[in-house]
């Protein structure tokens, strides 16, 4: 139903920037709020950032606070997570989601991107 595409991951030396990109498709609307969630191997997937419908309001992790910018453009219908001051425990694979589905439980993970951040 919601598809989700993201994009932009990548190798990069600590203190290196990336930016991500999530391309939304399906029954969404633009007044969803859309969030980037993250897995390191082992470890159990933890909420990167968030962001309503118009961009107004934004959340993120405390692990990220400062570092990460996530941003929407409903027009194009994508999201973008711009990651600067990359640490290596920023290594993981990152998906974007409809936070409405994540909140009810009932969201479907795709692929996600890689992100490789080395010491």
């Amino acid at each position: 139903q919601v598809q989700l595409v993201e994009s932009g991951g990548g190798l990069v030396q600590a203190g290196g920037s990336l930016r991500l990109s999530c391309a939304v498709s399906g029954r969404t609307f633009s007044s969803d709020h859309m969030g980037w969630y993250r897995q390191a191997p082992g470890n159990e997937r933890e909420f990167v950032a968030s962001i309503n419908w118009s961009g107004s309001t934004t959340n993120y992790a405390d692990s990220v606070k400062g570092r990460f910018t996530i941003s929407r453009d409903n027009a194009k219908k994508m999201v973008y997570l711009q990651m600067n001051s990359l640490k290596p425990e920023d290594t993981a694979i990152y998906y974007c989601n409809v936070g409405r589905l994540v909140v009810s439980g009932t969201a479907s993970w795709g692929q996600g991107t890689q992100v490789t951040v080395s010491s």
